[in-house]
């Protein structure tokens, strides 16, 4: 039995959480700080990120055996295509199958800092869809999440074509899929009916980010490609420099896409929190006041399309 297989099947909403390796001993402190707050509302599963090119490797597998062992997590370490041979490949899934991981998230990855291009290695794999297909060749006891993008990804041409690409990831083995952030339910909604009309019927996990600024949001939206609504956008700008009138924007409106996912049938959420505790715990708080403190036990409606 595989964890990342069966939790879907549990009937409740499903909570996960996504850290990154601390890059030195000041981040490292927040780390383990944020680790174990969050333990109180037991996070189904955490996961892991993964540095461009492998950038990260030793830190990913070293913190995500951390968040396991010393916090008592499930983690699903993620991995990608950036900078390595198919035989790099195999020996990274020996490495995380010898830790005892159970899952990959499976993504292409981001080009190394300085390049505009993904370019794969002479002996690697092109797309995600090609590392889903090498994980169950190779390492079938794996489960497999893949990235899907509400507002499309940034280097498609279109959302037709993005959503081929998603097929091709689930086709291939993908489990289940994580979005991108968002902040517009209808992006979410509309993404989900269109993947259920191409034939997907994985769950389909909504990410949500507990943004604290205008600034955080503003640069992760350039990242990602995500978009910014007007009214957000305009609360951050009219408390911009309050640092806790910001942070209070971004937890309410993560709160109330949240309370409207669920309602609506979604199988639970995905928060990008930036390796800190303190947002994510006072979402977490409002959730159980305006939900009720067992809100994740209660089932979700099966008859949801979502």
């Amino acid at each position: 039995m595989n964890f990342f297989r069966e939790i879907w099947s549990s009937g409740r909403p499903v909570c996960s959480v996504e850290f990154f390796p601390p890059k030195n001993q000041e981040t490292e402190k927040q780390f383990h700080l944020t680790a174990e707050r969050l333990k109180a509302y037991r996070p189904d599963f955490v996961s892991m990120t993964y540095g461009a090119g492998g950038s990260s490797r030793d830190r990913s597998i070293g913190f995500g055996l951390q968040l396991r062992e010393n916090f008592g997590y499930e983690v699903l370490p993620h991995l990608t295509c950036v900078g390595h041979s198919r035989d790099e490949m195999r020996s990274i899934l020996d490495d995380f199958e010898e830790s005892g991981f159970q899952g990959i998230m499976a993504l292409r990855g981001d080009p190394p800092q300085g390049l505009t291009e993904f370019k794969p290695h002479p002996d690697g794999l092109r797309y995600a869809s090609d590392l889903v297909q090498f994980i169950r060749e190779t390492h079938p006891s794996f489960a497999t999440g893949v990235a899907g993008y509400p507002e499309k990804h940034p280097e498609s041409p279109n959302a037709d074509e993005d959503l081929r690409h998603l097929v091709s990831k689930v086709s291939a083995g993908g489990d289940f899929i994580t979005t991108q952030l968002f902040f517009e339910n209808q992006d979410y909604f509309r993404f989900v009916e269109r993947c259920r009309a191409a034939g997907i019927t994985v769950p389909i996990l909504p990410g949500i980010l507990t943004a604290v600024s205008w600034k955080q949001v503003s640069r992760f939206c350039d990242m990602c490609g995500s978009r910014i609504p007007p009214a957000l956008a305009s609360q951050l700008e009219e408390a911009a420099g309050d640092s806790e009138a910001e942070a209070e924007v971004g937890i309410n409106w993560a709160k109330n896409q949240v309370i409207e996912l669920l309602q609506a049938g979604a199988p639970g959420f995905h928060l990008y929190i930036l390796n800190r505790s303190k947002p994510a715990l006072e979402l977490m708080r409002r959730l159980d006041q305006e939900l009720g403190a067992d809100f994740r036990s209660i089932p979700r409606d099966d008859s949801s399309v979502l």
